[in-house]
């Protein structure tokens, strides 16, 4: 595997987790291997990891990430030429390429050649912008996560209100759209490589832009569950889900970014204006920095607020909540933290962005909503029918339980390429 990030159990600065979940199953994972290969799935896949490390993750906890997947990372050093931009500011140097700054890096020659004479069945490449080192290894199959279609991003964002009215977010859109649309459109067509995405839009997109390529779309993996010891005051464990009395406790995760601005503002203002029939019956939980604004606001027009900047334990703090509300403005992919509440046994109220991808149905599993008034009647409605939406949270725990378990996502994963491969 070649990584722009060192793969870790949670995010950290950027989307290093999707990775790390895939690897941690892969030795269960079924891979129908030919009758010929010279690979023996009892004895495992395998797996040596390069990473330029950009979430700058310390040699310590680098260890602790080998032996919990059983694999070898090496650092490789970004080349002088990149680290200066930055050390000089000459960001702006962005303007005048045709692709983004990252696709010009590449391997140095000397790793290539240490990696090809370890002959791998398959060399892994995770990150969008890294087609350059994925055309480093003709001649071997190859696996691109990329994980979602970066031009789609921008195609949305620049359809959105409030980005055309906040000028540097226009312009900042208007020119990397382009850039990465150049980029998913002279990526390589060659049969040897299988990009992967875990958006089908984010799919459908690239098979649009490059119609003879291979993307596919593969479910995100959820991550951690709790379900070890069970206990009363955690919704994720067991299978039996009962709201919190005598107030139902909602949950809002995630930074307040211009990923949820939008929408959340929207979702404060109705959440001020139907406090008289909801403030009664919810104690609403920021989870994540940025919401003071909103914390005061609910408060003041009556509600129980908590705002929880950081927990040490993410998963063990969600599970302390019944409804997660996931005002999603804009996005692409599949959105970690409504997996996590999912998986968790929460109910979801989300956005159709903060839902995409999600095996789950509205109605049935989660709840889907487009405008702001229709997540307090849904509030109205299950503070009077509990049960109802109390099975609809151990529905869309169990759908996600079984289309986004990790040990199918690896079988998905690793099924892609044939280990008879000729180097």
């Amino acid at each position: 595997m070649i990584t722009t990030m060192t793969p870790t159990s949670e995010n950290i600065r950027g989307t290093s987790a999707l990775p790390y979940h895939l690897m941690a199953c892969r030795n269960n994972a079924n891979v129908n291997l030919n009758a010929n290969s010279d690979l023996n799935l009892d004895e495992g896949i395998d797996i040596e990891i390069y990473t330029f490390n950009n979430n700058n993750i310390s040699d310590e906890k680098i260890a602790e990430v080998e032996k919990e997947l059983q694999v070898t990372i090496k650092k490789v050093p970004l080349p002088k030429w990149f680290l200066l931009v930055f050390k000089c500011h000459l960001l702006f140097v962005r303007l005048f390429l045709k692709y983004p700054l990252h696709h010009y890096v590449k391997l140095p020659q000397h790793v290539v050649d240490e990696i090809k004479a370890k002959r791998p069945d398959l060399v892994w490449v995770y990150g969008a912008e890294w087609s350059r080192v994925v055309n480093q290894f003709e001649g071997f199959q190859r696996i691109h996560t990329l994980p979602d279609s970066e031009a789609l991003f921008y195609y949305r964002m620049l359809g959105r209100r409030f980005v055309t009215w906040d000028t540097a977010k226009f312009w900042r859109c208007a020119l990397m759209y382009p850039k990465f649309l150049a980029l998913e459109r002279n990526y390589s067509k060659d049969s040897s490589i299988h990009y992967h995405l875990v958006g089908e839009e984010d799919a459908n997109f690239l098979r649009q832009m490059n119609p003879d390529i291979q993307a596919h779309f593969i479910r995100h993996p959820h991550y951690e569950v709790r379900n070890l010891i069970p206990n009363p005051s955690l919704k994720g464990e067991g299978n039996d889900i009962h709201f919190n009395q005598p107030k139902i406790k909602l949950l809002i995760a995630g930074q307040y970014n211009y990923y949820m601005k939008e929408e959340a503002d929207l979702l404060s203002e109705e959440l001020k204006m139907k406090s008289g029939e909801l403030a009664p019956h919810y104690i609403i939980t920021f989870l994540g920095k940025g919401w003071e604004r909103h914390v005061e606001a609910l408060r003041g027009a009556g509600y129980e607020v908590n705002h929880i900047t950081f927990a040490p334990d993410y998963i063990e703090e969600i599970c302390r909540h019944d409804i997660q509300i996931t005002p999603i403005a804009i996005g692409t992919g599949t959105k970690g933290k409504v997996l996590d509440a999912l998986a968790n046994g929460l109910l979801v109220i989300g956005t159709p962005y903060a839902m995409e991808n999600i095996a789950v149905k509205h109605g049935e599993s989660c709840i889907e909503y487009r405008q702001p008034e229709e997540v307090t009647e849904w509030l109205c409605k299950i503070k009077t029918d509990i049960g109802t939406y109390e099975e609809m949270a151990k529905e869309g725990k169990k759908n996600v339980l079984r289309c986004h378990d990790r040990h199918s996502v690896s079988t998905q994963l690793f099924g892609l390429f044939n280990y008879n491969s000729t180097k």
